[in-house]
């Protein structure tokens, strides 16, 4: 092995074999250096709303969705004029205890005992796509809101800037929601996240994507 080693070293395909590991890890390290500052900024500016069912029964989906509702009506009145993330998260740390009974009001109204736990934290997000608005799977603060047992589908959008009123039937994102991404990201990485067909940008989309789904993208300290 070690006679093997050497006769790739001293002849000129070991020399370009080399070169091109060297290469490869360069571009990799690169790639991913890329992948993670454009995922921390992305998440740094936003701030996510994740609420989790009691179960996949159509009974506890639609709760769920009425507690949503519930959730959404009272976050609009107390968060409409923040201006930046870090705003929106103190007053939603301000008033938790206040969300826990707005849910645990709408659950005991429609006729169930569920428990609520909430939580402002830092947790794992799929790919979703909110309009024509497209967030990366990564770690994203979020508060969270569990239903019961928590073991059912999620839902999920984003608090700030709000993208949680976006018409659905229509996959449009209103333009004042836009423009609140577009002060709060890079012109790169809004076209990142937006609806665009260039290829550069797609493939940049994917990179973060790749890093993100194998686990290599972490939260920061």
């Amino acid at each position: 092995m070690k006679k093997f080693l050497n006769s790739i070293k001293n002849s000129k395909l070991g020399i370009i074999i080399i070169l091109s590991l060297l290469l490869f890890l360069y571009t990799t390290v690169c790639a991913f250096s890329y992948a993670q500052a454009v995922s921390n900024n992305i998440s740094d500016s936003v701030f996510r709303l994740h609420v989790i069912a009691n179960s996949d029964s159509d009974e506890d989906q639609n709760l769920k969705y009425q507690v949503r509702d519930a959730l959404l009506n009272y976050m609009n009145g107390i968060c409409s004029n923040c201006s930046s993330k870090d705003e929106a998260i103190k007053i939603v740390a301000e008033h938790q205890e206040e969300f826990k009974q707005v849910a645990l009001s709408t659950i005991k109204d429609k006729g169930y005992n569920y428990t609520v736990k909430i939580k402002i934290g830092n947790f794992e997000f799929p790919t979703k796509k909110y309009g024509d608005i497209t967030l990366p799977a990564g770690l994203y603060d979020a508060l969270r809101v569990e239903i019961g047992e928590a073991e059912g589908k999620n839902w999920w959008c984003v608090m700030f800037p709000s993208l949680c009123f976006v018409d659905v039937s229509s996959g449009i994102v209103p333009d004042d929601s836009k423009e609140e991404l577009q002060d709060v990201l890079s012109e790169e990485e809004y076209s990142i996240i937006s609806n665009n067909s260039d290829n550069e940008i797609r493939f940049k989309f994917k990179l973060i994507e790749l890093f993100a789904n194998n686990g290599l993208l972490t939260a920061k300290n």
